[in-house]
């Protein structure tokens, strides 16, 4: 049970008036003007929040997938609050730095998987990817091919919402009504090992590999730079492809000269049970993209992380000519620091493993229920994909927002939904205890699913 700080709820007045102020000036992602609704968060501790009527929530999905050691950790609070007083901010341009910076970069390339040795700071995920791309697109013109620009992504894949990386994120809805993309994308068949009837017959792996290997034919491998995917799928819906997917994927593009982007602003900083997802799935890329975790979202920061021939390449005898305002920031780097040391000292990668497969254990009589198809889980990233049909697999025709909605409402839990699954990424700090209210709450509410994705009341 948490414990939250002392002091009064603000109350009903406050609550009304922060909410017509919401309304009058807050533009929300996802949320219609139709919907008047709101509700103000204002306390965290550990895996709860409660917000400013009072109500207490399991926050399953932390936050957005990224406060790895749980809200209000006091430890945090009090590294940032020191190296402001110390020094709050300053760059990397030039020949300009500043410990914090340096000493997250050798700690990062330490703890990242062997090859990857440098660190390019960013404020963010999507920043990240942005990096990626213009990275993989300048090794290759500096290396005198640039002609290579086509970047390979996949369906459904999810790389924030910059130009490029909203490009090359699969998902019709960052595309439709925002201009032109970035050109030179393409995106492939992502690896769905629950959805086996979508290859045909054929072996999932064997189905993404011919396609990856014609596509790079049609294209022509001196005209591609990248290929760009998470290791295990986040937004996607928790899926992690077949175990041979991603080493023949790595030996492909390799073979081709084209550069492997793993995109880990979810699955790092012990989100499957390992510092890195590309740890989990036995490949080694060359360009590495982390945020989120890195700092359990209490300051936003992220990191490109690279092996040392695509950063010698890229910088060479004038350097790498991007950089952000905040690349580097010492205040977010300390926080960094202190939040990868409180993973570590806590054993929460160790922890998501043994709290990761009780949870998984405790849900799999979920399979039974009607509406749900297939759980699937990676550490503590799980999803629970729900279906009008189990025999074709058919996806609610009303998503999952309003089964994450009745379970918000009705047992207090908070995760997130895309259209066919319901995202489960809670902090890595929960215990048993945590687990069992997140599966009891999940229980209660999916045994009333209806095939229309109505939810019969309790």
């Amino acid at each position: 049970m948490p414990v939250f700080p002392a002091g009064a709820i603000p109350g009903p007045e406050q609550t009304d008036r922060w909410i017509r102020a919401d309304r009058a000036r807050l533009i929300h992602p996802n949320l219609p003007d139709s919907r008047t609704d709101r509700t103000v968060m204002v306390e965290g501790r550990g895996c709860h929040v409660r917000d400013s009527s009072g109500k207490r929530y399991l926050d399953a999905a932390a936050v957005l997938g990224m406060v790895q050691v749980g809200h209000g950790r006091d430890e945090i609070v009090a590294a940032a609050a020191a190296q402001m007083a110390r020094l709050e901010c300053f760059h990397l341009w030039e020949n300009m730095s500043n410990d914090q910076a340096i000493e997250l970069a050798v700690r990062l390339t330490d703890l990242a998987p062997p090859g990857l040795e440098r660190a390019f700071f960013t404020s963010g995920g999507a920043e990240g990817n942005e990096i990626a791309l213009r990275m993989a697109r300048y090794f290759h013109h500096r290396r005198g091919r640039p002609e290579r620009t086509w970047i390979l992504s996949r369906t459904s894949a999810y790389h924030g919402i910059g130009y490029g990386s909203g490009s090359v994120s699969g998902l019709p809805v960052y595309h439709e009504g925002f201009g032109p993309p970035m050109p030179h994308v393409h995106h492939l068949t992502a690896p769905d090992p629950y959805h086996r009837e979508a290859y045909g017959g054929e072996d999932v792996t064997g189905f993404c590999l011919r396609e990856l290997r014609e596509t790079i034919e049609r294209i022509g491998p001196d005209r591609i730079a990248a290929m760009i995917g998470e290791p295990v799928m986040s937004v996607g819906g928790a899926v992690a492809p077949p175990t041979d997917y991603w080493p023949r994927v790595a030996e492909l593009l390799r073979s081709q000269g084209i550069l492997l982007i793993f995109d880990e602003v979810v699955t790092a900083y012990g989100r499957t049970g390992h510092w890195f997802a590309a740890e989990h799935v036995a490949v080694t890329p060359d360009i590495l993209v982390t945020a989120k975790g890195i700092t359990s979202g209490y300051i936003p920061h992220g990191a490109v992380l690279t092996t040392e021939e695509l950063a010698a390449t890229v910088t060479g005898s004038t350097g790498f000519p991007i950089g952000f305002t905040y690349t580097g920031h010492p205040t977010a780097c300390a926080v960094a620091l202190t939040n990868l040391a409180i993973i570590e000292r806590e054993n929460l990668l160790d922890n998501a493993m043994k709290t990761g497969g009780y949870l998984a254990d405790r849900l799999a009589p979920l399979r039974d229920l009607p509406a749900v198809g297939d759980i699937r889980q990676a550490g503590l990233m799980l999803g629970i994909e729900l279906v009008a049909d189990k025999a074709t697999r058919t996806p609610l025709p009303t998503g999952t927002a309003p089964v994450a909605q009745a379970l918000r409402e009705d047992k207090g839990i908070i995760l997130r939904g895309n259209p066919r699954s319901l995202l489960i990424n809670p902090p890595l700090v929960m215990d048993r205890g945590t687990a069992d209210e997140l599966a009891d709450g999940l229980f209660s509410v999916l045994a009333r699913v209806e095939p229309d994705g109505r939810i019969r009341r309790s």
